[in-house]
């Protein structure tokens, strides 16, 4: 188990998985989660300014924490998530993109109120097969410390 004091500063890794987005994937996800025409609709797509059908910001969410859990070499002794902050796509996710994660921890303290957690905060970075930034976000987790 890892625990607050495990997690260093600046420690960042880079998934060796990657994810590659289908139509099938996008219309499916966007069908159930996210049904604006132009992400369930190739001939609609196609007249967007991304010129074809392209995953949704949700969807695109999804997929940086699936690959961000695949970087994960042993339990964190995580009690909570406690929020996203400074979410950005500065690129949409096309059809046949293959996307990569970096997680780097930016920021960790330990609790004013609760001594026993720690807060972490994780920058993540999504990127498509051309290097690309397709996504930007943080989130930050309460982490319990080493028991003594």
């Amino acid at each position: 188990m890892m625990y607050y004091e495990d997690l260093e500063l600046n420690q960042s890794k880079i998934s060796e998985q990657t994810h590659e987005v289908t139509a099938e994937e996008i219309k499916a996800f966007a069908g159930q989660w996210d049904p604006m025409p132009f992400h369930l609709d190739e001939e609609v797509a196609s007249l967007s300014p991304m010129g074809g059908l392209f995953a949704s910001s949700l969807h695109t969410v999804a997929i940086g924490t699936k690959l961000g859990h695949t970087m994960i070499d042993e339990d964190i002794a995580i009690l909570a998530g406690l929020g996203w902050d400074e979410l950005r796509f500065p690129k949409p996710v096309m059809v046949g993109d293959v996307l990569r994660c970096k997680s780097e921890i930016v920021d960790k303290r330990v609790s004013n109120s609760k001594p026993d957690r720690g807060i972490v905060v994780t920058q993540m970075t999504v990127t498509n097969q051309n290097e690309e930034v397709i996504a930007t976000y943080k989130f930050t987790n309460m982490v319990f410390r080493r028991p003594e």
